[in-house]
């Protein structure tokens, strides 16, 4: 493919910083080497290196948008600054094609003393404008900014969330080439991000390549054509959205295991349900349909699932019913679906938290909850080879179309972090048909009358 398709090329681009224990080696370091050239020695060092990055390599091709997704420290802003020209990088190269704005720190290239409508005059000049142009689009800047008469006084009496609507208003509105945005939008309001990915959605019909850096994951899968992973300064994935995401959960909790091969859970699951007295009992007592198939063998199971944990207590089964049918292939829209998970535990856990979730196709959460949220006192521990029962009734007041629910069973540890056993990611597929006439995901039940 030609170059010209690409707005950004990334070849290799590492950055070190030298790192000094103190102020007098950084000196000593400055005069030492001169020294020791002048009489023929090896100059010795007097810094340790840290490689921030290490031979990133990427392609961003005009009009789409990259999701860049890491853990704090990764080196993701690090990347964003050599490509917005703030920083050089100690090898590899960097190629761009159209004007670069970015939106990399809060307040970065204003002025405190000036006005905000100054600084539009400032950070518009630096990328490129004439005053003419300048103030043909001064208008719709000071417009999407929305911050009323403050425009007219210094930026250092502004809130983060000013700062940020006046910074994005100054970027978006002069339509660069390529946009760099890095996690900016966070501190914005809901009303304004909502605006903000209008304009983003409407900068990437015209051709603009986006560079999006979030710790919402959310937003990386619904708003991104691909996404990267950059993990310790290294990049470990270029993928769609959805999978990178899922490797940088696992990065989060830390998830040490690959996920076992599907087939190979299934002979595990059944050979144990066959084997195991305690798992018959519970499924003799609390009316388990025992027709010898388990999670992965169930109608609705989704085989792509995304499934992780520690397994101290495992999902083993679930019950799926509408209106006396089980496991429907089609879910009737209006109408209520009833859910029974069953966890057996291989370890002792102490007040286990259950919780689900419900998602578009595209990854957008309709609804999370869990037992905490809801108060259910789980305040007691349960031992290895206890059985618990998770049963839940959820209106299907959706849009006819295709979702996912998530489930999961976990615990806190004496710190109060949470621990995942096991999660399993979109693992029941529900395809729902909605004979209601509505727009949107969930119909909110809203009649109007007219007189």
């Amino acid at each position: 493919m030609s170059s010209d398709m690409y707005a950004i090329e990334i070849d290799n681009v590492s950055k070190c910083y030298q790192v000094y224990d103190n102020p007098f080696k950084r000196l000593k370091e400055f005069i030492v080497p001169k020294v020791h050239h002048r009489l023929g020695k090896v100059a010795r060092l007097y810094h340790d290196e840290f490689w921030a990055l290490q031979d990133i390599s990427f392609r961003l091709k005009k009009g789409e948008t990259v999701g860049i997704v890491g853990k704090n420290g990764s080196g993701k802003s690090t990347l964003l600054q050599i490509i917005a020209g703030t920083l050089t990088p100690t090898s590899g190269s960097v190629k761009l094609r159209g004007r670069v704005a970015a939106l990399l720190e809060l307040g970065a290239g204003f002025n405190n003393d000036f006005s905000g409508r100054e600084n539009i005059y400032l950070n518009a000049t630096l990328l490129g404008l004439t005053k003419a142009e300048i103030e043909e689009k001064m208008d719709d800047i000071i417009s999407f900014a929305d911050i009323g008469h403050f425009i007219e006084s210094p930026v250092r009496s502004y809130s983060s969330g000013m700062l940020v609507r006046l910074a994005f208003a100054i970027q978006a509105q002069i339509e660069p080439e390529i946009l760099i945005v890095d996690e900016a939008l966070a501190v914005g309001d809901a009303r304004f991000q909502a605006k903000c990915f209008a304009r983003l959605k409407q900068l990437k019909e015209k051709g603009t390549s986006i560079l999006f850096v979030s710790h919402a994951t959310e937003q990386i899968v619904t708003h991104c054509d691909s996404a990267i992973l950059i993990n310790d300064g290294v990049m470990i994935m270029e993928d769609a959205p959805r999978m990178v995401v899922n490797k940088y959960l696992d990065l989060l909790f830390g998830k040490t295991e690959e996920k076992k091969n599907i087939e190979e859970e299934i002979e595990t699951s059944i050979e144990q349900r066959l084997t195991e007295d305690k798992l018959q009992e519970m499924t003799d007592s609390h009316h388990w349909i025992n027709d010898g198939l388990c999670y992965e063998q169930r109608p609705n199971y989704n085989p792509s699932e995304y499934r992780w944990g520690d397994r101290k207590a495992e999902i083993v089964d679930y019950q799926l019913i509408q209106d006396d049918k089980h496991y429907p292939l089609v879910i009737e829209g209006e109408r209520a679906i009833h859910l029974q998970f069953y966890v057996k535990f291989k370890e002792d856990v102490y007040r286990p938290i259950f919780g689900f979730a419900l998602k578009t196709k595209n990854g957008v959460t309709i609804y999370n909850t869990n037992s905490e949220f809801q108060n259910i006192d789980m305040s007691r521990q349960f031992n290895a080879g206890d059985i618990m029962h998770a049963s839940l009734s959820m209106p299907v007041n959706l849009a006819s179309g295709d979702y996912f629910l998530s489930v999961g069973i976990a615990s806190c540890d004496e710190g109060g972090s949470v621990v995942p056993h096991d999660r399993r990611y979109d693992s029941i597929h529900l395809s729902v048909v909605n004979r209601e006439q509505f727009i949107g995901l969930v119909n909110l039940g809203t009649y109007i009358s007219l007189q």
